[in-house]
């Protein structure tokens, strides 16, 4: 068998002599579109498909999964810009896309009339080329014109272009920025601010934009005045124009690491920098007072201010030595700050109690900050949509396992709310349950964990069981309705389950810190934890047992299969993390030194080479049939990671399975046609090794 799969992998190619490492004998699988890296993908796609098209479940569940991506009867999300309610939308008919917007009135009622901006299809089809559409940003407070972004394939490098929002066309001889990672955002109708990132004395290591420069309108880039630069190890610095009501600030970041800031306030010419910890985060400006998130303690005037807290003070006393600031709000042990937004006189405080969501607002009265609690939904997950600059309307979002999106439009003064409209119920929920449990990891921390239960669940250790983690990046997972998962998975008997491992922010700044660099092991630690939770609460067994992760997570279970391979019968990888001796080296990777450290440290490499999947699997070890998948446009976590992977793991010998889209950028999928497709071959991958009769 070993020598069945040396030869798929070598099948049809020629190998010239100089992509040979004598250390790394795949490193020519890191050329993201060399001729021989592309035939090798293409021919682990014909192996894999072959596989996994031919499963019975693999085609009503992609059919019922690109009929519930492309329904009319999601939601429309909301963003409100000027008064009225603007919406990118995509169905089958509209693949790409479509820009639209509408009233508030029409958008509150059943049937929306939407009035098209710009068809993305449409374009495509015009201009041939594969578009993906990259966001836009529109020039506030007449919001008239827009920068749009344009991704070839999905890639997170974009096109920029100046568009008109009442000619509905694009600009004629305006804002445009080439396909590059670069940054552009508005200061008046007649000028931007532009980060350019074309060669390598304008990139960081990371690939970001290291300097700041004004462009005005008539004028060549190369024209742009330069006001600010950063350093070539930097991540990258990132202008804004922050408006607050009629006023407004520039603010240039620069982060020297993934973790550290440095905020300077650029006025009259000059830049001056605001006395905020490097680890703490600007969260946004409301009447003159600067919201600060706090990462670590902060020592004040003989006052510590506490890790994750929320803290303000004016703009202008953070140009002082000290500045003077109020606390908002300070978590408790096991809550944290997820997310901060503001309306015209309120800041809206997403707060996590125990990975449950709750909304609290902070108005400003008489100098002093006063906190009130939303009334919304319980026990379930809250996100605030988006917000209005001229009133306190906003709209959020509210989900859970087993209940579907519903978004609500309310006032963060009044302290009202009304449903403005909810997503069916794409799987028959009745009879099934959810439960949360925690589990012991390996240094005695407790780690919590969801479990959801399908309808007829018995604790028999035969449930096919699929295990989702992110663990990294200070990132929080929280419970979500997902009709493709209900449909493909809970629906056909198996059990879904979250954990909130450490490395994530469900429990504030600590819970992240805690598997940073040296103590990355922790997150691992933490999965085989619940793991064996599982097993031990008879939920699952190691034959029924399945875990999931993309990038930071596709790290998480590639490094949990090789260390515990006996645990899991399969092992979705997705757009991973995995060699990482290399991956600082990898496109956007010398960003994320920050959350692993630096391989060249020796060190440093000493505790990352413990767990890096690529240096660690083995030929000896007996590996369940793991199913990676990534995308040729991911150019933020380099293809050449799932890739040589692979690679290594078909020459020791070993049954895995492999997808390369060949576009579609980190999401894996440029379009939902493709978000149909990759579900429908992970759901019967996860039934064929899961389900009854697994190998």
């Amino acid at each position: 068998m070993k020598q069945f799969f040396a030869a798929v992998v070598m099948a049809s190619l020629t190998l010239p002599v100089a992509a040979v490492d004598a250390d790394d004998p795949w490193l020519w699988l890191e050329q993201v579109e060399g001729e021989n890296a592309l035939a090798w993908a293409r021919g682990q796609n014909e192996r894999s498909l072959d596989h996994l098209q031919s499963h019975r479940l693999f085609d009503p569940i992609h059919e019922r999964a690109l009929e519930i991506l492309t329904s009319d009867d999601r939601i429309a999300y909301p963003s409100l810009m000027g008064g009225e309610v603007y919406n990118f939308w995509r169905d089958d008919e509209h693949v790409r896309g479509i820009w639209r917007r509408t009233s508030l009135e029409s958008f509150r009622g059943e049937s929306p009339d939407w009035e098209v901006i710009l068809d993305i299809d449409a374009l495509a089809e015009r201009e041939e080329r594969n578009w993906v559409w990259a966001g836009s940003q529109c020039r506030y407070p007449a919001y008239d014109r827009c920068i749009v972004g344009l991704s070839v394939g999905g890639a997170d490098a974009a096109v920029r272009r100046e568009f008109d929002l009442e000619t509905r066309e694009f600009v004629e001889d305006g804002f445009r920025l080439d396909e590059s990672k670069s940054v552009i955002g508005w200061r008046d109708r007649d000028s931007v601010f532009v980060g350019p990132a074309y060669t390598d004395e304008e990139v960081t290591d990371s690939g970001y934009p290291r300097s700041v420069r004004i462009w005005r309108r008539g004028t060549d880039l190369s024209e742009a005045e330069t006001v600010f630069e950063g350093e070539r190890g930097d991540v990258g610095v990132f202008p804004a124009r922050i408006h607050d009501g009629d006023d407004h600030y520039d603010v240039i970041t620069r982060a020297p690491t993934f973790f550290t800031r440095e905020y300077y306030l650029y006025e009259d010419g000059e830049t001056r920098r605001l006395q905020v910890p490097e680890d703490a985060e600007l969260t946004g400006v409301i009447d003159g007072q600067l919201l600060i998130d706090l990462k670590s303690d902060w020592a004040l005037d003989g006052t510590t201010l506490r890790q994750g807290a929320l803290v303000a003070g004016s703009v202008e006393s953070f140009l002082e030595d000290s500045p003077s600031v109020e606390v908002l709000l300070q978590p408790g042990e096991r809550q944290s700050i997820n997310g901060v937004a503001t309306t015209r006189s309120a800041v809206l405080v997403n707060l996590l109690d125990n990975v449950n969501g709750k909304l609290l607002s902070f108005t400003r009265q008489d100098g002093r900050w006063q906190q009130n609690e939303l009334d919304v939904p319980q026990m379930g997950t809250i996100s605030v949509v988006t917000t209005d600059d001229d009133s306190d309307r906003f709209f959020f979002d509210y989900t859970g396992f087993l209940t579907p999106s519903t978004l609500f439009e309310a006032d963060a003064v009044a302290d009202s709310r009304r449903k403005v409209r909810s997503e069916p119920a794409w799987f028959d929920a009745e009879g099934m349950e959810v439960a949360q449990y925690e589990a012991e990891s390996a240094d005695g921390t407790k780690i919590p964990y969801f479990v959801v239960m399908p309808r007829g669940y018995e604790a028999d250790g035969a449930n096919p069981t699929l295990l989702s983690a992110y663990g990294g990046f200070e990132v929080s997972r929280t419970p979500f309705y997902s009709g493709v998962t209900g449909s493909a998975w809970l629906e056909r008997g198996g059990v879904y389950v979250l954990a909130n491992i450490r490395g994530g922010g469900e429990f504030g700044p600590k819970w992240h810190q805690a598997a940073l660099k040296e103590n990355r092991q922790r997150a691992f630690d933490d999965l085989i934890a619940v793991s064996e939770d599982l097993i031990e609460r008879n939920i699952t067994s190691s034959e029924h047992l399945g875990i999931q992760g993309g990038s930071n997570g596709g790290l998480l279970v590639g490094a949990v299969m090789v260390q515990r391979p006996d645990l899991y019968n399969a092992v979705v990888c997705q757009v991973p993390l995995l060699d990482m001796q290399r991956f600082h080296k990898l496109l956007s990777g010398a960003s994320w030194m920050g959350e692993y450290g630096n391989p060249d440290d020796p060190e440093q490499w000493a505790y990352i080479s413990e767990y890096s999947p690529y240096q660690n699997v083995s030929a000896e070890a007996e590996y369940p049939r793991a199913f990676f998948t990534t995308s040729t446009r991911d150019d933020r976590v380099h293809p050449g990671h799932a890739r040589k992977m692979v690679a290594r793991m078909l020459d020791q010998g070993h049954d895995v399975l492999y997808y390369e889209n060949i576009e579609g950028g980190h999401g894996g999928a440029a379009n939902l046609e493709q978000r149909a497709f990759l579900s429908g071959l992970i759901y019967a991958y996860l039934h064929d090794r899961l389900g009854a009769g697994a190998d």
